[in-house]
């Protein structure tokens, strides 16, 4: 079994979606730059209660943690935007709304990974990673 992905950010959010199904509040995946971004902005927003970076070998591990044991999880739905096939790319003006407000569209921009409502005040367009509520 290999450790590589066609997608690595897609793996992480489907790993996490899979864990929410089952009831499991931990998962752990091989880490990257990026996957760390994109947790780390997830807890910032409060959808995920913590991600951190554990040294290992032969590869380091990111562990999310879902949610408290006893906890419902905060995520409803979580789901890739732009895919490595077809990348999606907006201007400030152009980032979406999600669930009228109550969710929150993850973007890769010039200045690093930030939510919608960031990105559109610092007027900064970019890729649109995923999207959560």
């Amino acid at each position: 079994m290999s450790l590589q992905s066609t997608d690595p950010i897609a793996d992480l959010l489907t790993r996490i979606r899979n864990a929410i199904s089952v009831g499991k509040n931990e998962v752990r995946v091989p880490t990257s730059k990026m996957k760390l971004a994109v947790a780390q902005q997830l807890v910032k927003d409060g959808y995920l209660v913590s991600a951190d970076n554990e040294k290992s070998s032969p590869r380091d591990t990111l562990v999310v943690k879902i949610a408290e044991e006893g906890a419902n999880p905060a995520i409803t739905e979580i789901s890739r935007l732009s895919k490595p096939g077809r990348r999606v790319y907006v201007k400030s003006s152009e980032i979406p709304v999600v669930m009228s407000g109550r969710g929150v569209v993850v973007v890769s921009t010039s200045s690093g990974i930030m939510n919608g409502r960031e990105a559109k005040k610092h007027h900064l367009g970019g890729e649109l990673i995923c999207q959560v509520y």
